[in-house]
């Protein structure tokens, strides 16, 4: 691991630890499934759930053996499908994690509160619907609770944990995870509502937090487009305004879309290789992503904060390079 490392908290020597690849990059040892279930609106086919959340959804969940195992409800990014990121959701259910995975909108415009309030209904559905979709041995844990999102479903998860939603609440966040957060173009283009202030320290969030950025999400992919992460909207600023407990990761030589599946299809899969700058390939990246939301999560849901302590003490061996790894605490 290379690049700035800083903490607000002591570390321990490194040099009195051997550096290891921890299991959070690898897969699980649960055997991981994908359930797609319709929304209220077009759910009246027979075999329907009784109660249909608000929104379609894709469910990642632990499905070889019985237990209670802790909710992440994940939100995509701009115009992107949810099952764009299946790859990346079964990585972290293998871990011990049900992943809810709404599809919030197929079009959408700049403003987000729809989609906020949308991500806000399915989280007030999941104390009523959830465990129904789910084999009878798999039983979600809704007091260890959690909101992720890319992108722009990054901007929309720290709104939702933010109360922006007009709707409150039914059930509390635990911690809110960032993927590479983007508030709009440019700094004063924000798309509303908008979440930096650009006051350091200015989230009043009841939780911990981690972002997580991609070193080449800033850059153009060409001149006719614009950066997919601009700097003054992206990790950076929305980390700036995170108060302890905070963590934040850059990987160096990825992009804004390389934690998607390897594959995605159609016009809008395409447009994940072509409008963005690129690393070498998605993989990596990916499994860096899945493996710091499993240490996140492990940290600050289950107690265990050893593979998350490993990675900012540098013990542990990220599958990409990071430029930047700093920890308030």
């Amino acid at each position: 691991m290379k690049g700035d490392k800083t903490s607000q908290a002591k570390i321990m020597p490194s040099s009195s630890f051997p550096a290891t690849t921890s299991d959070v990059f690898e897969t699980g040892k649960y055997k991981a499934a994908l359930r797609r279930v319709e929304a209220s609106a077009s759910a009246a086919s027979c075999g329907a759930p009784a109660d249909p959340p608000p929104k379609p959804l894709l469910i990642a969940f632990p499905a070889d053996a019985p237990g209670e195992f802790p909710v992440l409800v994940f939100l995509h990014g701009y115009l992107l499908y949810n099952s764009f990121y299946s790859q990346l959701i079964l990585h972290v259910s293998s871990h011990g994690f049900v992943v809810v995975a709404p599809q919030l909108y197929t079009v959408a415009g700049p403003d987000t509160t729809d989609e906020i309030n949308s991500a806000a209904a399915t989280t007030n559905w999941l104390h009523r619907g959830l465990a129904g979709l789910l084999p009878p041995q798999v039983r979600p844990n809704l007091a260890k609770l959690a909101v992720a999102g890319h992108s722009r479903g990054g901007k929309a998860a720290f709104g939702l944990a933010l109360g922006k939603p007009p709707t409150q609440l039914v059930l509390p966040f635990s911690a809110l995870l960032g993927i590479d957060p983007v508030d709009g173009m440019d700094k004063g283009k924000q798309t509303p509502p908008p979440m930096l202030t650009y006051v350091p320290r200015s989230f009043e969030l009841d939780m911990p937090v981690m972002v997580v950025g991609s070193g080449l999400g800033e850059i153009k992919k060409n001149p006719l487009f614009p950066a997919c992460a601009p700097r003054g909207v992206n990790h950076a600023d929305f980390f700036a305004e995170c108060r302890p407990p905070a963590c934040y990761f850059v990987a160096e030589k990825y992009g804004h879309m390389d934690m998607l599946d390897d594959e995605t299809p159609g016009v809008r899969g395409k447009a994940t290789h072509c409008l963005c700058k690129n690393g070498r390939a998605r993989e990596p990246m990916r499994r860096f992503v899945g493996g710091v939301v499993v240490a996140f999560l492990r940290a600050y849901l289950e107690g265990d904060d050893v593979s998350l302590m490993g990675l900012r003490d540098g013990h542990e061996v990220a599958p990409v390079e990071l430029q930047k790894v700093e920890f308030l605490l």
